[in-house]
């Protein structure tokens, strides 16, 4: 199958990055390689593309489509939360920009047998990298304690019906374990009161982001990748990063004014001990969002946010909490 892949925010996340035509850039979420083509193609031969995915069939299908540009290119079957080792592994010094694309791709949405879409018939997987990873969310749905699985769907689906779904889930596998999306889309309708599954999104789809986010442990990498990719970055080299739902938009948020300067301290002591130093500055202050023409042609862009930082120049960082302006 054709990875296809309509690259959000593709324009603003070029003017994001300021590309430097000889520059390295680091795109940490490869998919189907839209971004990563229209960075490539601002490179001359001297610049360098660097390409990473843990999904193996991204890496084959954006290696297809970089072929035709003139700057050199590289692809890396891997996780982005590993980005130090990686560059270190390549010999890389400094980069001038990270781009990380969040969420799960169309791609891995529209073919049924990886099994992130609740539209569609398919094994209880969502692994991103099905070569390296062992766990699936068959394993989480019949082996997590009900308690477990109500946290993992409160925290990371925000799912008001988290208890509910949880107790529905437990008492199904005592009978019949799951295997399959329709078995727990099932359940998950069934536990969501009649009045309530008429308004809103589909209702299974919080519980499978929240399953989704667990088994592939986004969160954690998203928070380990941020750090590292501003450790990387050149002075006024640029992270941008797109999000598309709020627990991703409120790691990076919290991470950017974080290493922004923002005192870390609790609130009310008398003095700042955090000794916060500065290493990025908020291009802009609020996430960039789709027009209303980009989201006609591409539904899927409706929740996608934008954020920018540049990393500072060492004599312009600050001690003591103080933010840069």
């Amino acid at each position: 199958m054709d990875f296809h892949h309509v690259p959000v925010l593709l324009d603003e996340t070029l003017a994001g990055l300021a590309i430097r035509p000889e520059g390295i850039y680091v795109d940490c979420t490869l998919g189907g390689g839209g971004h990563s083509l229209a960075i490539a193609q601002r490179l001359n031969p001297r610049g360098l593309l660097i390409g990473i995915d843990q999904d193996a069939e991204a890496i084959e299908a954006a290696s297809k489509k970089l072929k035709q540009v003139e700057s050199r290119v590289e692809l890396v079957h891997a996780n982005f939360g590993d980005l130090g080792n990686i560059l270190r592994d390549l010999g890389v010094p400094l980069v001038d920009g990270c781009l990380f694309d969040l969420g799960v791709s169309s791609h891995q949405l529209d073919v049924a047998e990886r099994g992130f879409s609740y539209m569609q018939e398919a094994p209880l997987d969502m692994r991103m990298d099905p070569a390296r990873q062992q766990v699936t969310v068959q394993d989480l749905v019949n082996g997590l304690s009900q308690e477990e699985l109500a946290r993992i769907l409160w925290e990371y689906g925000e799912e008001r019906w988290a208890k509910r779904i949880a107790s529905f889930i437990v008492e199904r596998r005592r009978n019949e374990p799951f295997n399959s999306t329709g078995q727990l889309v099932d359940t998950i309708k069934a536990a969501i009161p009649a009045a309530a599954r008429r308004t809103g999104p589909h209702p299974a789809k919080r519980s499978f982001q929240a399953l989704r986010i667990a088994v592939n442990d986004e969160l954690g990498n998203l928070a380990r990748a941020l750090r590292q990719a501003a450790e990387w970055l050149c002075p006024g080299g640029r992270v941008c990063v797109i999000s598309f739902h709020s627990l991703e938009d409120r790691i990076v948020k919290q991470t950017f004014t974080e290493l922004s300067g923002k005192c870390q301290c609790p609130p009310g002591l008398p003095a700042c001990t955090c000794d916060q130093k500065a290493i990025l500055r908020l291009v802009s202050r609020k996430p960039v969002v789709p027009t209303g023409e980009e989201i006609r042609r591409n539904p899927r862009a409706r929740s996608a946010k934008l954020r920018v930082a540049e990393r500072i120049h060492e004599s312009e960082g600050v001690l003591n909490g103080k933010e840069v302006e």
